[in-house]
Order: structure tokens, then C-alpha cells, then sequence
């Protein structure tokens, strides 16, 4: 793919997000033939430029990591995506409906690295070594696509459909909870719409980080120490609309709560 096609997907994508309104898959209408590995391309541009738009990046993110979801896009490995400043809420916000366009809610476990990791042959108990600490989170995800449909490398272009973090203030450190056996509930106004366990997510939420260290150095990329990293979703994605106050609870872990507002 030339470089200046692959600039302006990633131009009309980030338009797509910030101007709020959806669009057709790259793969129907531009690219019908585009690679994984054209879409990481994709996304590479897309992060540039945000970051020359003045945008941080808090930390990586992991997607496509339950068996399920792996099968259904007919993937053995999961995608990685990126979560910017501008992304990060803490919980009890409220938080504009108005500025996404069909956003869904999961609930999942982040790492706050206490070092760098580098691949490839990073395994999960070298993550949990480097990890200062565990805090839950709830993902808001909001794919640009129409009806929330795309094929595997839309997504990834598409910076893996993030949109918003909200960040617990609860931490652990990584020896106080079995990861695999955190229970999580997901309600909307108060009703019970998911549950899981931290073993929902590739057996163990640090087997995810580990395959996205790996994944990055692919790339001569890794992890830094201070990065927040969201290992995937416990509980399926669920949608959400205005007025909405969803609220999520991770046994030993605490509990994170945030309305849609407007």
C-alpha cells in the first residue's frame, strides 16, 4: 500500500471519530483486499497523528481476546489498539454521550507496569513481575463503522474501535488476587446485563499482555514502565445510550461506576 493512501485512510478514520458520525468499512468501498498488516500501517498513521495533534499515550490496549470472539473473527491471536490522554475518565464521571456514536461498555483489568517489557518470548509471569500494580476499568469501546460491522483488519485500522477508559482508584498489587478467578458484574441502571472471570480473558488477564508484548516487539515496539494496559474484556460488550449509569464490580478489586450524559 502506498504511503499516501495509507495516510489518508488513517486521515478519514480520525475524522470519522472526531466529527462524531459513522462510516463505511475501509474494506467495502476502499481497500477490499486490505492485509492485517496493512492495518497496522493504517493504525501506526492514525496514532501519529494524534500524537501530532498534541495527544499522549496512557497505554496499549488488548481486543479479540476471548476464544469466542477469536472464533468468530476466525483469528488465532487478538489485535492490539491504543488509548490516548484524552480517552481517560476517573469513575463517578459523567461523560458526554454526544461525543461518540454507538458506544459499548465492558468491564476489564488493567496493569500499571512498574518497568519496561520487551519481547518476544515475554511470558505471563514475567508481566506479573513487572507490574506495579492492578486497577479495574471499563472500557468504553465505539467502533466508526456502520452498525458496529467490520472484518479484522477494519478494526484494527480503526485503532482496534477505542474510544474511552474509565479508571478505578482501587489498586493491588499482582500477588494479592488469582487474576483468572476475579468475578466481575456488569449492570446498566442497576441491572445485572454481564458477568465473567478474569480467566474470560486468554485463561489468565496477564497471558493477554504477555501476547501483546510479544505482538509489539514484532514491530521493535514495547511496553514502558507507567503505561496503563487494558488486558481485554471480562464481559461481552453491551450498548449503551444517554442517561444510561453504568456500574461494574471486580471481586477483591472494587467497583466502577460513570453516567451518560446529554
Amino acid at each position: 500500500m502506498e504511503a499516501t493512501l495509507q495516510r489518508k485512510l488513517a486521515t478519514f478514520l480520525l475524522e470519522a471519530e472526531e466529527n462524531v458520525h459513522d462510516v463505511k468499512r475501509i474494506t467495502e468501498t476502499k481497500v477490499p483486499e486490505l492485509t492485517v498488516d496493512q492495518a497496522y500501517k493504517i493504525q501506526r498513521d492514525l496514532v501519529d497523528l494524534k500524537l501530532k495533534k498534541g495527544l499522549t499515550i496512557v497505554g496499549p490496549k488488548m481486543g479479540l481476546t476471548s476464544k469466542a470472539k477469536m472464533d468468530q473473527m476466525n483469528v488465532k491471536d487478538p489485535i492490539y489498539g491504543y488509548i490516548f490522554s484524552n480517552m481517560v475518565h476517573e469513575g463517578g464521571s459523567n461523560i458526554s454521550r454526544k461525543e461518540l456514536i454507538h458506544p459499548k461498555v465492558e468491564a476489564e483489568i488493567a496493569f500499571v507496569l512498574g518497568e519496561d517489557i520487551e519481547g518476544p518470548g515475554i511470558t505471563a509471569a514475567q508481566v506479573l513481575r513487572a507490574t506495579a500494580y492492578i486497577v479495574p476499568a471499563i472500557e468504553i469501546i465505539d467502533s466508526r463503522y456502520e452498525n458496529f460491522k467490520f472484518t479484522l483488519p477494519d478494526v484494527i485500522a480503526d485503532n482496534a474501535s477505542s474510544s474511552k477508559v474509565v479508571i478505578g482508584d482501587k489498586i493491588k498489587l499482582p500477588n494479592e488476587l488469582d487474576l483468572a478467578l476475579v468475578g466481575t458484574t456488569l449492570e446498566i441502571n442497576g441491572e445485572l446485563k454481564a458477568a465473567g472471570a478474569g480467566a474470560a480473558v486468554l485463561g489468565h488477564p496477564a497471558h493477554a499482555v504477555a501476547m501483546l508484548v510479544n505482538m509489539l516487539a514484532k514491530s521493535g515496539e514495547k511496553l514502558h514502565k507507567g503505561e496503563v494496559i487494558l488486558s481485554g474484556a471480562i464481559t461481552e460488550a453491551i450498548l449503551v445510550e444517554s442517561g444510561d449509569t453504568v456500574y461494574a464490580k471486580w471481586d477483591g478489586l472494587g467497583e466502577v461506576s460513570f453516567s451518560f450524559v446529554d
